[in-house]
């Protein structure tokens, strides 16, 4: 049975972490992909956006798959439909990227426990942003 990481983990992922791909990256102002990467960035993050319907997210190139990224990535940020998780799952693994992030509302059990199986961290169901402002916040 799948179940997120303890708040400690959460936190040790976040304070160790300095690279993010951002599945599902979008230039709209309305989406919490932009605003949530954004955040990350000025929190110091390295975001490498992927979106294969996008060349330019806030002067970035972006990249059509997570695996196109050119350098090792610590999270995987994916702002997809749950539906959408299962298939993505085994590039996230071959990037060896050490973290699955599921952002709030994306749950995908079967993607979970097969990136876990293969040495993947996974978080599900969790905004990145609310977590780091937490962190900050002591809370």
């Amino acid at each position: 049975m799948f179940s997120n990481p303890p708040t400690s983990e959460i936190r040790s992922i976040l304070a160790e972490s300095k690279t993010i791909a951002v599945v599902g990256i979008s230039n709209r102002e309305d989406r919490a992909s932009k605003y949530v990467s954004e955040y990350m960035q000025r929190e110091g993050y390295t975001i490498y956006p992927v979106n294969p319907n996008l060349d330019e997210w806030n002067g970035l190139k972006v990249y059509d798959s997570v695996e196109d990224v050119p350098v090792n990535i610590d999270i995987v940020d994916v702002f997809r439909r749950s539906s959408e998780v299962l298939p993505l799952t085994g590039d996230v693994v071959g990037t060896g990227a050490k973290v699955m992030w599921l952002q709030q509302g994306v749950v995908n059990v079967q993607a979970a426990e097969l990136a876990e199986q293969a040495g993947v961290r996974v978080i599900m169901d969790s905004c990145i942003m609310v977590e780091h402002k937490s962190m900050k916040l002591g809370f």
